[in-house]
């Protein structure tokens, strides 16, 4: 049975291998169809979004300076094997155990090898996960590169702040942060367009809403925002109908 999770992870694959099938394509992920299968076509209203995320967190992690990564709720993400790593990077993916288990078998019959030293750490994100991380070999001690890639939205707001205190807390100076940013609240009365927009919806808790970069700054983070439709344009994809959300980064001040 496909839990919810892995079904929105498996459309999130999917995307992304309709992108990749693309002559302009943004990124190239070379195991998302053995994931989700090969896309005919991708009538989704969050394809440009997942494209244009999935672009800009690339770029984010590879000029953030930090040899240690960590994706939290990596989903069926295979940036440990398709993007061009430091030397040294070590990268710790978290996730629920049946869907790492799942994308292991997958890249294991894929034949994938990691581009940097990679580490899974099966868990669930509501509970305690800091602990089995740094018994995996993470080190709170050293600046950390985390992305925090499509999760919060289905969190509650105190599952989301939990999420964001403990990587506070796990976070070095010199840390950097990378997620999702509203800067308004969505509308509870529309309606979604289709079926699996009205499921996908469903599922969503609204974690902080806006608040993401004032609950930062209030924790010792230098947020800056970025504009989801600039992106696209500046990639030369806007593209009429399709809406891209906004993201933040951050950086840990010193103490």
């Amino acid at each position: 049975m496909v839990s919810d999770v892995s079904r929105t992870a498996i459309g999130v694959a999917r995307l992304r291998a309709f992108e990749s099938q693309r002559p302009d394509r943004l990124f190239n992920d070379p195991y998302a169809a053995a994931f989700a299968g090969t896309p005919t076509d991708a009538d989704s209203v969050f394809r440009l979004h997942v494209a244009i995320r999935t672009r800009f967190y690339d770029d984010y992690l590879l000029s953030s300076g930090c040899r240690q990564v960590a994706l939290v709720a990596a989903g069926l993400d295979t940036r440990a094997f398709r993007l061009d790593w430091p030397a040294d990077t070590h990268l710790f993916e978290l996730d629920l155990p049946d869907l790492l288990a799942y994308k292991e078998k997958v890249l294991t019959t894929e034949g994938a090898k990691p581009r940097c030293e990679r580490t899974l750490v099966p868990v669930d994100l509501r509970e305690d996960w800091p602990t089995p991380l740094v018994d995996a070999g993470f080190r709170p001690e050293e600046p950390t590169a985390w992305l925090i890639e499509g999760l919060l939205v289905y969190l509650s707001a105190e599952d989301a702040a939990k999420v964001l205190t403990r990587v506070t807390n796990l976070s070095a100076p010199g840390s950097t942060l990378s997620c999702e940013h509203r800067d308004r609240e969505r509308n509870p009365n529309r309606e979604p367009a289709t079926e699996a927009m009205r499921r996908l919806v469903s599922l969503w808790q609204g974690g902080l809403g806006t608040r993401n970069a004032a609950w930062l700054t209030d924790h010792g983070w230098q947020v800056t925002t970025h504009d989801g439709m600039a992106l696209a344009e500046s990639y030369g994809r806007a593209e009429p109908g399709y809406r891209v959300s906004n993201f933040l980064t951050a950086e840990l001040s010193p103490a």
